[in-house]
């Protein structure tokens, strides 16, 4: 799936020579926080977008087949359908974009979703998450048997100490087995940006990851201190869009960790309007990585209907 695999070590040269202005990304990420968000019905709908883009995830050491079971139930049928039907949206298919689990859980969610009849994809984080710290050969092992067991998304994690150290062709060799071991699914490349370092490191760790071959880079496990955060997201949309602009490829954006609020979300789609475009609103090449955010739009949606706030046990939880 490289796109380069001929040309590796001309195309690694200029990685090493590129440059972030710094500056330049702050201010922008600051013009953007500042900037006004839809009101009202076109909140709403923005709000359904962005619920339809979620990867509805739990890793937690305590995940069990029971709460694996509340999470697809909740991706399946994400906001309540009678809030749906007073907007006239029940039967538009609305549900999450996927549910996103340890390896170890995927079967458990294949099996209620196929029970529940549903197509809704499995992703799951591979590769020694969060810190990409075991053996090449456990990683690989992790992710061929994430696939095996149904998983058609693989959230992989790179190697950081490869991109701290320069090491851009390693890090390029690796994230190539990975994308081989995911053979038909979908590969999701997380950066872990706050242990990067830098914005240049980012942008270089983008760009090796497009091309060997990802479908997806994602900011963060949102196990580390800093997470997705707007200038780190512009700094690897431009990436993208540099990307695309010299291969013609799209590769979609997954910001991951921290992201709870629905204003924030909504933030985050106006980012990706503005950055990349149109074509990247939606689950084809846009997620959003998160577990307590869905429960902050559903109670937003709930109030844009019946003008009053609910209280949280009033709609289900995963």
């Amino acid at each position: 799936k490289s796109l380069h695999p001929d040309k590796t070590e001309h195309d690694l040269e200029w990685i090493a020579k590129v440059k972030v202005n710094t500056q330049a990304v702050l201010k922008r990420a600051q013009h953007v926080q500042g900037q006004k968000t839809p009101k009202k019905q076109w909140q709403a709908a923005w709000l359904l977008k962005a619920v339809t883009c979620i990867d509805l995830t739990t890793l937690a050491g305590d995940d069990t087949p029971s709460n694996i079971h509340r999470l697809c139930l909740k991706a399946i049928q994400p906001v309540r359908y009678d809030l749906l039907k007073k907007m006239d949206m029940h039967d538009k298919g609305i549900t999450t974009a996927a549910v996103c689990v340890y390896p170890s859980r995927v079967a458990d969610a294949i099996k209620l979703l196929n029970a529940a009849n549903s197509s809704l994809p499995v992703a799951s984080v591979a590769t020694g998450f969060p810190t990409g710290q075991t053996p090449l050969e456990t990683r690989l092992q992790e992710v061929h048997m994430a696939v095996a067991d149904g998983a058609t998304e693989i959230d992989i994690v790179i190697n950081r100490m490869l991109v701290l150290t320069g090491q851009w062709e390693a890090l390029y060799d690796e994230i190539c087995q990975f994308r081989q071991a995911c053979s038909d699914a979908h590969m999701k490349t997380i950066l872990a940006i706050g242990e990067l370092g830098t914005f240049t490191n980012v942008y270089k760790a983008s760009m090796v990851a497009m091309m060997a071959g990802s479908d997806f880079i994602k900011t963060s496990t949102g196990k580390e201190v800093v997470n997705a955060t707007y200038p780190v997201a512009i700094v690897m949309m431009r990436a993208i869009r540099n990307y695309f602009l010299c291969t013609g490829h799209k590769v979609g954006f997954k910001p991951a960790g921290g992201i709870r609020t629905a204003q924030e979300s909504l933030v985050w789609l106006t980012l990706i309007k503005e950055e990349l475009g149109n074509d990247w609103l939606c689950p084809h090449l846009f997620r959003l990585g998160a577990s307590s955010l869905l429960a902050d739009i559903e109670r937003q949606i709930y109030h844009y209907v019946t003008g009053q706030y609910a209280a949280y046990h009033e709609l289900p939880m995963p």
